[in-house]
């Protein structure tokens, strides 16, 4: 990666459409710094405008997320990556304060929780939104069942409720058989499952993962990444997912959030990430990934000339490349891009040749 820069980059975000729908979590010029006299920074435009090392001469102070603003519709999987050091851990326990933030609005289905007292805290994590950390936190002494039933115990559901609604995620994430193992006998993939059962248990509208999966092998990895895919399925749950892989970024994301120093440096799809990088630092980012698999019909599609034959097959614009390979260069005609009944552009071999063929994150 390039060297870190004090300059501020400019944002590329992806926000919702007009006219979408209202975003379930809704974030505005959020600021967290750590230091004294922290609520100096974000108030003050030369002290906003220092690199890291800068700032830190001058007061003492690291921000740790600046200036960050996005929004997650209703059942998106909204993905923040960045590297080490990047602001997304802090960013996501901002969310939920487990860290106060400095400055900015946190808006969770249309409440700012940023003023919210600690008994509406505790409300909002027991009902509304829950985490999946990293390091499981289970509970050695009780059995599966009990340990994601917990938070529904310190709801006060009764017993035969709560064993029945635990039952349930139990199965959901696939450990049926195991509810009466303990945590120590099983393994890291499985004990996983068990802290995303106990998110899912209390039935959140929104569930927060900081790095879930990072400590485990890459094959485990793999499937509960893959689980993941299935309970958004299934569930259609909310999710925003911390992660440094980009691999699992673009698996994972509907959008993806780009963190460098605390700052937003790019938002939107892995199709626009790929496709439309906003600087030499997410360019960076994504050149090994290959196009194919990531760019979508919308992304390499030609208008439609006079000379063209427009009674050709008909894909999606947002159908990936490596998905319409096949149809594209079986069919006799260009195919037709068409949304809403609406012709967008066409596709014919050489745009899918230009991107199969082509190096991964090249033009």
């Amino acid at each position: 990666m390039a060297e870190a820069q004090t300059e501020e980059p400019e944002r590329r975000d992806s926000p919702p459409k007009p006219g979408g729908p209202t975003p379930v979590v809704s974030v505005r010029g959020l600021w967290k710094v750590f230091g004294p006299k922290a609520e100096r920074v974000p108030g003050s435009a030369e002290l906003r405008g220092l690199g890291r090392r800068e700032l830190m001469e001058r007061t003492g102070c690291t921000a740790a997320v600046r200036d960050v603003g996005f929004d997650v519709s209703p059942g998106e999987v909204f993905v923040v990556m960045g590297l080490s050091g990047s602001g997304k851990s802090t960013l996501v326990r901002c969310l939920t304060r487990l860290i106060e933030p400095t400055a900015g609005q946190v808006v969770f289905e249309g409440e700012d929780i940023t003023g919210a007292d600690p008994g509406r805290l505790r409300e909002l994590r027991r009902s509304k939104f829950s985490m999946v950390f990293q390091h499981f936190g289970l509970l050695p002494h009780r059995q599966v069942l009990d340990n994601v039933a917990f938070g529904l115990e310190i709801r006060g559901m009764g017993r035969a409720e709560r064993s029945r609604r635990a039952m349930e995620v139990v199965e959901l994430v696939g450990l049926a058989g195991y509810e009466h193992s303990y945590p120590d006998q099983l393994s890291g993939g499985m004990q996983q499952r068990v802290g995303l059962a106990r998110a899912l248990a209390g039935d959140p509208d929104v569930l927060f993962f900081d790095e879930p999966f990072s400590a485990l092998d890459p094959l485990i990895r793999r499937d509960m990444q893959n689980e993941v895919i299935r309970l958004h399925r299934e569930v259609g749950k909310t999710m925003v997912f911390i992660t440094h892989d980009l691999s699992e970024a673009l698996k994972l994301g509907d959008r993806i959030l780009i963190m460098r120093d605390g700052r937003t440096v790019q938002c939107g799809t892995g199709d626009e990430l790929v496709g439309a990088p906003a600087d030499d630092y997410v360019r960076d980012f994504v050149k090994d990934v290959p196009r194919a698999d990531v760019l979508t019909l919308r992304r390499i599609m030609r208008p439609a000339t006079g000379g063209d034959a427009l009674d050709g097959p008909e894909l999606g614009p947002d159908v990936v490349v490596r998905e319409a390979t096949r149809a594209v260069l079986a069919a006799e005609k260009p195919v037709r891009v068409v949304e809403g009944g609406h012709l967008l552009g066409i596709v014919g071999d050489e745009e899918i040749l230009s991107v199969v063929a082509g190096h991964p994150g090249g033009a």
